[in-house]
């Protein structure tokens, strides 16, 4: 390009000669700008074209002297004449050589401007979410729409399954790619341009040890490549923070020029963002990932089997972009046939939150097992939160202590009384469904949020027919961007009215009508009980007086209520608890004495009193007279222990429906040596 400029300038020069026009009048090619764009345009320097000139000047001035001493020997008038050409070729050429200089700076300034503006336009639209994928095709798509043909983008792949890595090979999966030539599909088009097999998009191949994408996703260095008398290739490693995660490759294919300098240094910009968007991408999924393993491993993953009522549940994360939450669900077992359903809600998103939900639901878990009522519950709860905010505090040299913030219901449902207790500490209310289709908002006492401390919770007594739905969920479910609290509400309502007669349906049903298609802007639990009672054919009753003679009496009715139940198996081994149990009430509990038994999944025996003093079991020495009551009630039944109310406590026991083989190995029951067993 640079001998033709010359050639044009030596023959616009020697007719201006020949016809004696001025320098300044000379006319140079037509082609001067335009071939002075393109050097600027190819990162040429513009020394280079000032060089070609100069040289091209001397070259003239040498072959016009030959021939002036070829045409005279005068040395006066070939002196003349050379001082006239060289005036006349400097001139010319100082006019033309600044006429290249502007037209080259102002194609540099415009390619600058031009670069300037893609690299902006990168950091708008490169990035622009945390999923890998699609940061990705951003940059092939920037690329392709500014100044590349074809674009794919690989991610060195660790995961590699059951298909290990060949030796000597590198294994990436294509994660992007983009193509803009017409008549062309994009795999056809990028195997045509490339040399290289068709890669789909999300599939794994292997870089072979020694080809330019190894050798660059290997030293990190970008480089140029020409693929034929019409195609060129950018390599460009995508590094962020001293590690290569890949690589992408710009192809250009038919076009004018071929890539220079400049456009590697513009794909190097470009990837550079490309790759810490796509290093933030990976971070994140990969701390997503680990929250959401963490929190759902803290939630249960299947109710525990109860009669007490029908539960279906629901979590949904929240959006990418906000991270996981702390809200929680649970379905606790209580003695008496009885069981908790409890809702809650961490403040913050991440795996700190899940891990504090982690830690709550299984503080709350420790206090049902005490059987605590709901609102001494959320009370001790409340202390838990309130020394995990200042764990917090002390491992980060804060002086606040309200770092850790959240909220909780917890019910209670009786099946034998048909009664539900709730209490609350800052959550949003339930929702309740009757049989006859109607959904109410269930008003409760108004607690502090969790973390607070110092306040008071109290709780509420409701009645629950056969068959009532309950609706529990954090605020998550009914608060979003485009409609308020009372709002959701109402939709909620609306949605559990018209709900199908399925739990798990209703669930799908309520989600559908109340959070957005995509992904909630908050993390959502649901919780839906349908609630069973427990009739007079399950559960028997007896009032015993504070008198020893009525063990043997407690005795008989139990052994004909069992035989009712077609339980005759386990006369004996329930007797005895039943003894045990009353006997306890009447020595040290204080009247009224009530004995219970519940005929549900388990055989429950219940004895209570109006006596505060919690049983406690000890192991007697062999010679002691008492002290094995408690033993024997423990080794006997599968689970037992006391409960307190507002007056008085019941000490039960829980026996299994089939019948143990009781005393064939005195060892095995560990009552040895005890007095009358045999």
């Amino acid at each position: 390009m640079t001998g033709e400029n010359v050639a044009e300038h030596v023959v616009a020069l020697l007719f201006g000669i020949e016809h004696g026009i001025e320098p300044r009048r000379i006319d140079p090619p037509a082609a001067d700008a335009e071939r002075a764009r393109r050097l600027a345009q190819r990162g040429k320097p513009v020394t280079a074209m000032l060089r070609a000139f100069r040289l091209a000047q001397g070259r003239v001035l040498d072959r016009l002297l030959e021939e002036l001493l070829r045409l005279s020997s005068d040395a006066e008038p070939i002196n003349a004449a050379t001082r006239k050409l060289i005036a006349l070729a400097t001139e010319y050429m100082d006019r033309i050589s600044e006429t290249g200089v502007l037209a080259f700076q102002e194609e540099r300034d415009r390619r600058v401007q031009w670069r300037l503006s893609v690299v902006n336009e990168a950091s708008v639209r490169v990035g622009t979410t945390l999923d890998i994928a699609r940061t990705a095709q951003e940059l092939a798509d920037l690329a392709t729409d500014h100044f590349a043909d074809a674009v794919t983008v690989d991610l060195l792949d660790t995961s590699f399954g059951e298909e290990p890595p060949a030796k000597g090979t590198l294994v990436v999966r294509r994660v992007a790619q983009r193509s803009v030539m017409d008549g062309y599909p994009e795999t056809t088009y990028l195997e045509a341009i490339s040399g290289e097999s068709s890669v789909p998009p999300q599939q794994l191949h292997r870089y072979p040890d020694g080809s330019p994408p190894a050798r660059a996703l290997v030293t990190g260095r970008p480089s140029r490549h020409h693929l034929g008398p019409s195609a060129s290739m950018l390599l460009v490693p995508l590094c962020a923070r001293g590690t290569t995660l890949g690589v992408a490759q710009f192809f250009r294919h038919h076009k004018l020029d071929a890539y220079g300098d400049e456009d590697l240094l513009l794909a190097q910009e470009i990837a550079a963002r490309a790759a810490v968007a796509i290093d933030n991408a990976s971070r994140y999924t990969h701390a997503r990932a680990t929250a959401l393993a963490l929190q759902r491993s803290l939630l249960p993953r299947s109710t525990p089997a109860q009669s007490a009522v029908e539960v279906a549940c629901r979590y949904l994360p929240a959006a990418a972009q906000l991270g996981v939450g702390g809200d929680w669900y649970d379905v606790i077992p209580l003695s008496g046939a009885r069981v908790a359903l409890v809702v809650g809600d961490v403040v913050g998103h991440g795996i700190h939150a899940a891990a504090t939900m982690g830690r709550l639901r299984t503080a709350v878990r420790t206090l049902a097992d005490i059987d605590l009522p709901p609102d001494e519950l959320l009370t001790h709860l409340d202390d838990v939160v309130i020394r995990l905010a200042a764990e917090v505090s002390a491992q980060t040299d804060t002086e606040s202590a309200g770092d850790i913030g959240a909220t909780c219901l917890y019910a209670v449902y009786d099946p034998v009384a048909g009664r539900c207790t709730l209490a609350r500490a800052g959550h949003v209310l339930p929702v309740v469904m009757t049989r006859d289709g109607t959904a109410d908002i269930l008003e409760l006492p108004a607690g502090p949020p969790l973390g607070l401390g110092g306040l008071p919770f109290e709780a509420a007594e409701i009645d629950l027919p056969e068959g009532s739905l309950i609706a529990l969920y954090p605020d998550g479910l009914i608060e979003a961007l485009d409609h308020d609290v009372e709002a959701g509400l109402t939709r909620l309502c609306h949605a559990l009215a018209h709900s199908p007669a399925s739990l798990e349906a209703t669930c799908d049903t309520v989600l559908e009508a109340l959070l957005p298609a995509d992904r909630p802007h908050d993390d959502v639990a649901l919780l839906l009980a349908r609630t069973h009672t427990l009739g007079d054919r399950q559960v028997a009753t007896w009032d015993v007086d504070a008198d020893p003679a009525e063990v043997a009496r407690a005795r008989a009715s139990v052994s004909e209520q069992l035989t009712t139940w077609g339980l005759e198996e386990l006369d004996f081994t329930t007797e005895l608890v039943v003894s045990e149990l009353v006997t306890n009430a009447i020595r040290y509990g204080r009247p009224p004495i009530q004995l219970r038994l519940i005929h549900d999944r388990t055989l429950m025996c219940e004895v209570a009193d109006a006596g505060s003093t919690t049983p406690h079991l000890r192991r007697a020495r062999v010679f002691d007279e008492g002290g094995r009551g408690l033993f024997l009630v423990a080794q006997l039944s599968e689970h037992w222990g006391t409960r307190h109310a507002r007056s008085g406590k019941t000490v039960w026991a829980e026996c299994a429906l089939a019948a143990p083989e009781l005393f064939s190995d005195a060892a095995a029951l560990d009552v040895e040596g005890i007095p009358g067993v045999v």
